[in-house]
């Protein structure tokens, strides 16, 4: 299994992996050595498990065994939506240590069981065919390119490579606890699914990653103040996927009927904190920020230029953003909803 993903790419500048300690990482930090490729690692000790600080400590003895730069980071999270924060501290991490260092791109160790688990997930959510390939090969999280060298390789495989090399890894105990949705997924039937079906699931996700590229216009938002906006796409899907991709890194998950209404509305406020209004040319997402006093002069303004009223209060405070917003209003063309 030394094949990995995008190893053109790989050659290019120097890498970050995001390494747990576990099994995948494990496979991946000794593959990247084996074709030569030039990375250091990123650990995240969140202190959950008696065992966390003696994975952070063999991470850095890992990395300086084989003369790379090791960088951890210790965090302690309370509260519920553990796996949510986790996520969006140690992607923190990830994009500061980037910027620091410049990092070409940052590799995790995903593999095809992930992938497998995270479609069936969405399948039981009610998603359309890009959130099923949510995790993709090749993927871009704002400053971050993100490559996930092992998306073709199952867990078995990864065993076997970690078996064969005598390799020693961690393992988490949460990983069997069925009280959390992706366990169970895994458990009960993306894992039996994999053992017998899993040339074919591997050959169904490079048709579908195939057909998505089709499906899919690029849609690039940029940032100022605050404010997001993009230029629309021809079709809604296109422009609603990524709607969606920018609430998740603001750390918002739109419901089913948000987005309903979002796409019949036009306009929709989101966990009472961001507001997204879909004009004729643009879409603009915006913090919301209700009951804001402001003079007629504005106001007048706003509603020339056909401003949404929820918009507003974010605007008074916000002269780049409200610059932008009036640079950017013009004659415009309606979305196709095929």
């Amino acid at each position: 299994m030394s094949k990995l993903l995008h190893l053109d790419r790989l050659r290019e500048g120097k890498s970050l992996l995001a390494f747990s300690g576990g099994a995948d990482s494990t496979a991946l930090f000794h593959l990247l050595l084996e074709n030569n490729i030039t990375f250091d690692i990123a650990h995240v000790n969140y202190h959950t498990r008696p065992t966390s600080d003696d994975e952070a400590q063999s991470a850095q003895t890992l990395a300086y065994s084989h003369d790379l730069q090791c960088f951890v980071h210790s965090c302690t999270l309370e509260g519920s939506n553990f796996e949510h924060r986790a996520r969006e501290e140690r992607y923190r991490f990830f994009e500061y240590l980037m910027e620091k260092h410049g990092y070409t791109y940052l590799l995790t160790a995903h593999q095809l069981n992930d992938r497998l688990e995270w479609m069936l997930m969405q399948l039981c959510r009610g998603s359309g065919l890009p959130e099923l390939l949510g995790i993709r090969s090749l993927d871009h999280r704002e400053k971050l390119t993100i490559i996930r060298p092992l998306l073709q390789h199952d867990r078995e495989e990864i065993e076997e490579y970690l078996r064969d090399h005598n390799l020693n890894y961690f393992i988490d105990e949460s990983n069997s606890d069925e009280r959390y949705t992706r366990n169970r997924f895994r458990h009960r039937h993306s894992t039996p699914l994999m053992k017998e079906h899993g040339a074919a699931i591997r050959r169904s996700f490079r048709y579908l990653e195939e057909d998505n590229e089709t499906l899919l216009e690029n849609v690039n938002f940029e940032q100022c103040e605050g404010l997001y906006y993009a230029k629309n796409p021809i079709r809604l899907r296109s422009l609603m996927y990524e709607i969606d991709k920018v609430l998740k890194s603001l750390g918002i998950l739109m419901s089913g009927s948000q987005k309903e209404e979002l796409k019949k509305e036009k306009c929709c406020i989101v966990s009472r904190r961001y507001g997204v209004f879909i004009d004729t040319e643009y879409t603009f997402i915006t913090p919301y920020t209700p009951n804001v006093v402001m003079d007629k002069g504005f106001r007048e303004a706003c509603r020339k230029l056909k401003i949404n009223p929820k918009m507003r209060g974010f605007l008074v405070a916000s002269p780049k953003a409200w610059e932008t917003i009036r640079r950017l209003k013009g004659t415009l063309i309606p979305l196709r909803c095929d």
